[in-house]
């Protein structure tokens, strides 16, 4: 049965406010974007994602100024999130006592764990929060990983650096790391729920896509656009750098807007690749007529 949290959005409100998905849910109400389509996003660069999403019109959907535990590695899945607030002893009692009604078990801080679920990002506002700001150290990194195979985006510091890095394949990130432990000085204030990480607000259920230039967070109906047109964009520096190199187009008018001569000299080129293309033709003309690059 799924837990609920004393503070959360509440499934109804979740489906409200993240209306555009018109896909399929799961049971908590998050949009659950096909995994195929996730997957796509392997080769999704940030600066292409964060292009793709000033162009629908979402320019703050990107986060930077964290520390990878894992360099180099890529941190892809669905955003289960959670906020802390600084401990308010009556609240943090009730919502203890709210909580065991709920069925949770142990500590605030564990709660959020009990939820993830395979392909899950877990995503914590503490609020930047560096000494007595660690919710996970090592140990809770390792029941998060087991339940989502993924990693987390923490906006706060970690503990238990080294146990952390240890973890294969546990990418995450994290404002630092400390010694220290947050729980005498938090509490949990709702799980998938709204949250803020920087500059980003952050829905339950958007795609999280981190690398080593920052994390972007895409809202689910705009995945497939980001995916699709970060596609067509490598394909035509593809086409640019092979024409640069043969030394049929300057520099100057491949960075400019494409004259309609190297347009149509592009779908030439293009109808040439046949089926080693990922997507038709079809797709790349409609994304190519609401392009602004």
């Amino acid at each position: 049965m799924q837990q609920v949290c004393p503070l959360d959005l509440g499934r109804d409100k979740l489906i409200e406010y993240t209306s555009e998905w018109s896909g399929d849910r799961f049971a908590d109400g998050r949009p659950r974007v096909p995994d195929s389509l996730i997957e796509d996003l392997q080769d999704v660069t940030v600066t292409q994602a964060w292009a793709a999403l000033t162009n629908a019109g979402f320019p703050w959907q990107y986060e930077g100024d964290f520390m990878c535990t894992h360099p180099g590695q890529v941190l892809i899945g669905r955003a289960l999130t959670a906020v802390y607030m600084p401990r308010r002893p009556d609240m943090r009692k009730l919502m203890e006592e709210k909580g065991v009604q709920s069925g949770y078990i142990g500590d605030q801080i564990s709660w959020p764990i009990d939820q993830l679920s395979d392909g899950d990002v877990y995503v914590a506002d503490v609020f930047g929060k560096i000494e007595q700001g660690p919710v996970i150290g090592d140990n809770l990194s390792t029941a998060i990983y087991r339940k989502s195979g993924r990693g987390v985006v923490h906006d706060a510091a970690v503990r238990d650096i080294d146990g952390i890095r240890a973890l294969v394949g546990f990418t995450s990130f994290v404002r630092g790391a400390h010694p220290s432990y947050a729980s005498p000085t938090i509490m949990l204030a709702g799980i998938n729920t709204v949250v803020r990480i920087g500059h980003v607000t952050v829905m339950p259920g958007d795609i999280v896509l981190g690398r080593d230039d920052g994390v972007v967070f895409i809202p689910p109906h705009l995945v497939e656009k980001v995916v699709r047109t970060a596609q067509v964009v490598r394909l035509r520096d593809v086409f640019g750098k092979l024409r640069l190199r043969e030394e049929k187009y300057t520099p100057g008018q491949i960075d400019d807007r494409w004259t309609s001569e190297i347009e149509e000299d592009f779908w030439r080129w293009f109808e040439a690749q046949g089926d080693a293309l990922p997507f038709s033709m079809d797709v790349v003309q409609t994304l190519l007529k609401e392009r602004t690059w």
